[in-house]
């Protein structure tokens, strides 16, 4: 079972304020914190003094932190790959090599004596992955995250998102990535334009990449990469996280009968496995609802995400529901009752044969 998480910036939140918005986060069922080392200033001790305060603070309330760092990092603190004390007293739980080595060292990481884990950047691809595992490195302590990327255009594309992800997913080890919160204005750095992993949940709601993520079925762990996030979102986010099954929102016509409401948002549906090119089709409305009165109703022409309500014109297929997966001609006998919110058109996309899913309304 994954994880949800945050992240925090005490340098730019202050400690109190953190703390606070880890308590309200623990309250929401966040179990994991990413911070950044990398921006240690000022006096050195009475910083890492800050991070121990609020690593144990979080582990008191059930949440685990991961700390991100490079190898210039390891200079400073007067930290070796072969002597991780550090790590371990000041409570991390992870630590994530921002930078990686030969993969050698991350291997000989993962033996270190205090159980620390070892996260390595996903996003870097090449046969990273596979040149840590040549060196038999401990696998219950070797994890990944993928990067996030705070200026526009910048993130990863779907496809090599999948194929990065699938190398961690080969070697069973435990995966995440990154979502943006748009309440969220603090992060690391002087700019960003949202702190996503995946380019194009850039903009988009916290339950719209959430869902995304979980329905390409390669992330195990979710972290917020932004802070000061607001109470709402963080709502949104476990519960889009806690959801058991696809869900994306549906704006609904202006002549959307309650019929035609309750059969689309009140059913459990499921995308009939013989699919078409054309349409995903739920079929059993019809079963369910095939002594209802379905008339005629706002018959225009089909576009790709229109969810579409066989009326009675349609005989044996009255009350199917159906979603538009290409732009099509209508010939009267399908009600078009709503379109699939232009956010959620990547659930869609991802939406596999045989899958149940819910609709809800915008």
């Amino acid at each position: 079972m994954g994880r949800l998480g945050i992240s925090i910036y005490p340098d730019q939140m202050g400690v109190e304020e953190t703390k606070a918005y880890i308590k309200l986060a623990s309250e929401y069922g966040f179990k994991r914190i990413f911070t950044s080392l990398l921006q240690i200033k000022g006096d050195q001790a009475k910083v890492v003094s800050q991070f121990k305060d609020l690593i144990e603070y979080g582990k008191s309330l059930g949440m685990d932190t991961m700390v991100d760092i490079n190898p210039s990092l390891f200079e400073q603190l007067g930290v070796s790959y072969d002597n991780l004390k550090f790590f371990h007293d000041i409570g991390a739980w992870a630590i994530r090599l921002d930078e990686g080595f030969t993969g050698m060292e991350e291997a000989r990481m993962t033996h270190n004596p205090y159980d620390l884990k070892i996260e390595v950047n996903m996003s870097r691809g090449t046969h990273y992955i596979d040149q840590i595992m040549d060196y038999s490195p401990n696998s219950a302590n070797l994890i990944g995250s993928h990067n996030f990327y705070p200026q526009r255009y910048t993130g990863l594309g779907l496809d090599y998102f999948k194929q990065t992800s699938e190398q961690y997913r080969h070697h069973n080890l435990n995966t995440a990535a990154f979502v943006n919160a748009p309440s969220g204005n603090i992060g690391p750095w002087p700019l960003q334009e949202g702190m996503v992993s995946l380019e194009e949940h850039r903009g988009q709601t916290l339950f719209t990449q959430i869902m995304h993520l979980k329905m390409l079925g390669l992330i195990d762990d979710i972290l917020i990469s932004n802070a000061g996030v607001s109470e709402a979102d963080l709502k949104a986010a476990s519960e889009a996280f806690k959801m058991s099954m696809p869900t994306f929102h549906v704006v609904p016509a202006e002549s959307m009968t309650n019929l035609e409401r309750k059969i689309i948002f009140d059913s459990q549906h499921s995308y009939r496995g013989d699919h078409s090119d054309y349409v995903l089709r739920s079929t059993m409305t019809r079963v369910w609802n095939r002594d209802e009165d379905v008339p005629a109703n706002n018959t225009v022409p089909i576009q790709k995400g229109d969810v579409l309500l066989m009326n009675n014109e349609y005989a044996q297929y009255k009350a199917e529901t159906q979603i538009a997966l290409q732009d099509l001609e209508n010939n009267g006998r399908v009600n078009v009752v709503g379109h699939v919110a232009e956010s959620d058109l990547m659930i869609l996309d991802s939406l596999q044969p045989w899958s149940d899913f819910k609709m809800i309304e915008k």
